[in-house]
Parts: C-alpha cells; sequence; structure tokens
C-alpha cells in the first residue's frame, strides 16, 4: 500500500509543488478561489432575489465592477512598476473582504439596496484594477518563465476544488444564512488567504530611476503594447471575448433563476459545473497547450465558450434546460481557462521585468474596455428583448470572434512561448 501511495501521489521532483514559496501561493490561491465562489453566487443573488433587480440593473452592477478597470489601470500600471507587488497583493485581499463584509452589515441595518451594491462592486473592481494586477506580476517572481504556462494551468488546478466545492456549499450557506450573510464566510476565507500571502518571501529588486516621470512612463508602457503585434491581437481577442461574457454573465443568474425556476440552492449545484470544466482544463490544458500551441489552443477556448451560450440561449424551459445551464457553465470553464493559461503566459513571456506593471495594468484596461458595454448590452437585450437573447448575442458574437482570430496569422502561428532576448531584459526607464 505505501509503494501503490508513493507512486501514484508522490509529486514528481520537477513539480512546481515542491517549491515551498509557489505552494504558499498556490493554497493562497485556492482559499482566496472558495471565497470567490461564494462573492460570485450571492452578490448577484442579492440582488436578483433578494432586491428583485431588473436586468439592466444587473448590468449595472457588473459594469460598475468594470469601470475602475477603465478609470485606473493605467496609472496603477506607472505605479506597480514603482512599488514591491507583494504588499499590493495582499492589501487587496484585505480591502475585497471588508467590502464584502459591509453587505450583511448594510442588511443587519436594514440599509441594503441597489446603490449599496454597486459601491460594492466598484470597490471590488478598483482593488481588483491594482491586487489583480500584482498577484500576476506576484508569479513571474516566483516561477522562471519557461514554466509559466504550467504554473498558470495549476492555479486554475486551484481554482477548480473550489469550483467543485465551493458554488454547492455558498448554496447551502445562502438558504441557511440568507445570500448577505453568506458574504461573512467570503471575508474570513480571503483574510486566510491574506495571512498566507504574508508569509511569502518575494525579492524584488527595484531599479533606482531618478529620472522617472509619471506621465512619460505612463506613456511608455502604452507604446510597449501597441508595437507588439502580438499584445496588440492578444488584446482584440481577448477583450472581445470579455464583451460576450459579460453580456452573458449579466443574465444568467437572472434565467436560471427566472426562466428555469431554479432556487439559490439549485443554482449553487449547477455552479458546480464550473469546477468539473476547470478540472478538466485545468489537468489537460498544458499538454493542449503544447500540441496545439498557445495560439490555437486560446481560439479553442473561445469557440468553446461560444458553443455553452448560445446552447443555453435555445435551450427549453424544462429538465433539459437545467441541464444546458450546468454544461454552459462547463463549456465557459474550460474555454475560460484554455484562453487565459495561454493569455497570460504569453503576454507575460514577451515583457522585461521592469516593465510588467504597466504592460499587465494596460494589457487589462485594453481587455476590459469592451466589458462594460458588454454588460450594459445584455442587461438592455435580456430587459427589452429578452434573457434569451443576450445569451444568443454572446455565443455567436464568440464564434465569430474564434473564426477570425483563427484567421489571424500571429495569434494562429503561435506554436510555442516567445523567448525575451536578452537585451530586452534591460530597464528601459
Amino acid at each position: 500500500m505505501t509503494n501503490f501511495i508513493k507512486k501514484h501521489f508522490t509529486l514528481p521532483t520537477n513539480d512546481l509543488l515542491r517549491d515551498l514559496t509557489y505552494r504558499r501561493l498556490w493554497t493562497s490561491i485556492l482559499i482566496s478561489s472558495f471565497g470567490a465562489q461564494i462573492t460570485m453566487l450571492a452578490l448577484p443573488l442579492t440582488a436578483a432575489v433578494l432586491l428583485k433587480a431588473s436586468a439592466s440593473q444587473m448590468g449595472i452592477l457588473t459594469f460598475m465592477e468594470t469601470l475602475p478597470f477603465v478609470l485606473l489601470s493605467l496609472p496603477s500600471g506607472v505605479w506597480l512598476d514603482r512599488v514591491k507587488k507583494l504588499p499590493v497583493y495582499i492589501a487587496g485581499e484585505t480591502a475585497i473582504a471588508l467590502a464584502v463584509a459591509s453587505v450583511p452589515v448594510a442588511f443587519w441595518l436594514g440599509s441594503v439596496n441597489m446603490v449599496w451594491l454597486y459601491i460594492v462592486g466598484f470597490i471590488i473592481g478598483m482593488v481588483n484594477t491594482s491586487a489583480g494586477s500584482a498577484a500576476q506580476i506576484v508569479l513571474t517572481q516566483i516561477v522562471p518563465r519557461e514554466r509559466l504556462v504550467e504554473a498558470h494551468a495549476k492555479n486554475a488546478l486551484a481554482t477548480s476544488g473550489a469550483e467543485i466545492a465551493g458554488p454547492a456549499a455558498a448554496g447551502a450557506l445562502i438558504k441557511l444564512l440568507g445570500a448577505p450573510f453568506a458574504l461573512v464566510a467570503d471575508a474570513m476565507l480571503l483574510l486566510s488567504s491574506a495571512l498566507i500571502l504574508r508569509g511569502i518571501n518575494v525579492v524584488e529588486q527595484r531599479p533606482v530611476n531618478k529620472d522617472s516621470h509619471f506621465w512619460r512612463d505612463l506613456k511608455e508602457g502604452v507604446s510597449f503594447v501597441i508595437n507588439k503585434p502580438l499584445l496588440v491581437a492578444l488584446a482584440v481577442a481577448v477583450g472581445t471575448w470579455q464583451l460576450c461574457y459579460n453580456a452573458a454573465l449579466v443574465v444568467q443568474i437572472l434565467f436560471a433563476t427566472r426562466v428555469l425556476g431554479l432556487s439559490e440552492q439549485a443554482v449553487g449545484f449547477s455552479y458546480m459545473g464550473m469546477g468539473v470544466g476547470t478540472i478538466i482544463a485545468s489537468v489537460f490544458g498544458y499538454r493542449i497547450s503544447r500540441k496545439l500551441g498557445p495560439g490555437p489552443c486560446l481560439v479553442t477556448g473561445i469557440a468553446i465558450c461560444g458553443i455553452g451560450w448560445s446552447m443555453l440561449a435555445f435551450a427549453p424551459a424544462n429538465q433539459w434546460g437545467i441541464a444546458a445551464f450546468a454544461l454552459m457553465l462547463t463549456c465557459f470553464s474550460v474555454g475560460g481557462v484554455l484562453i487565459f493559461i495561454n493569455f497570460l503566459a504569453l503576454r507575460q513571456a514577451v515583457t522585461p521585468e521592469p516593465m510588467l506593471g504597466r504592460m499587465t495594468s494596460t494589457m487589462r484596461w485594453l481587455i476590459l474596455i469592451p466589458a462594460g458595454p458588454g454588460a450594459l448590452i445584455g442587461g438592455w437585450m435580456g430587459e427589452y428583448a429578452g434573457l434569451r437573447y443576450s445569451l444568443g448575442f454572446a455565443g455567436i458574437l464568440a464564434l465569430l470572434l474564434a473564426f477570425f482570430a483563427w484567421r489571424n496569422p500571429i495569434i494562429r502561428s503561435i506554436k510555442t512561448l516567445p523567448e525575451l532576448h536578452e537585451h530586452e531584459e534591460k530597464p528601459q526607464a
């Protein structure tokens, strides 16, 4: 028995999880992901079920979460290149914990309303603008560049466990405590994640540049991105996908509760489909990327998402429709993992360390500019044309995007991660 366990459950000698620093980061991601599952259900369910929000109001809620990226991403990138990233990451986890904890407090005081949720959504987006970028850069300080796709796949695997057990647990919490009070659990998990991150030892050497200038550095970051055809092609592809995703996102809870008639707990069980998809993509995503190449693998992910949204748009309002809802979530998570393990690795692979903060924030700014309009379009279509139209719009547009992205020679030709040449490693400002 001992030999069997060692053979099948012992990590390979070169596995990233054998590295203590990466293992702490991975554990933090796992815990934080469990909390994210609660927020992902509890916040929109508070709006949809408790506050009886319309599709347009759900669109505004999602829009408020993406608006800070458009307003603050570029200046936060300049700031990130001047400070240590890990403390920003830790502060971000703590700030989001306080923001989500304010919802049950407001509910207890009888003050919770859609405006309060808009403010919480904006705060979460504002924190993620800087802390989310910092988290991505911390990974590059821990993991060698040539293993970034592997690291992102393992990070996705960390979230998959949360996506399997998290939605069911979140649904049970919501049923037991109510959607607002379930957010207390998320706050506690985020604080635990922050404590684990405090134990990570990252040595970050910041180059001293007395000639730095805010606006010049900001322009330099934007110029770096727009002068790299690969980064431009990736920004267009993933930005358009974000429009599709947000158009579908704002109506899927409404579709589940109002068209399919699912309870809060049943919605939680359905969301376990996301965990199944994430596990599948996390286990096989790295192999698929090596087989097809990062570019074609990313396009495959876009197509799988489009198939899922299109399928749900035409699903009947019965047991088959409930199955289609869970399958759509599986398709979304499979496609999303295939997109982002390659997207993140590609953009990090071609960027020198002194430019990582500005590149990350510029790319996040570019891909999230379409997210807000996507949320508003999805909400408007859902309210005035029907929830199925929002899903159909997202699905068909994603399939068209996959077709045109495949025809793009820059994306289609990426068979391996590009190498960063030695002269590109030098500080640029």
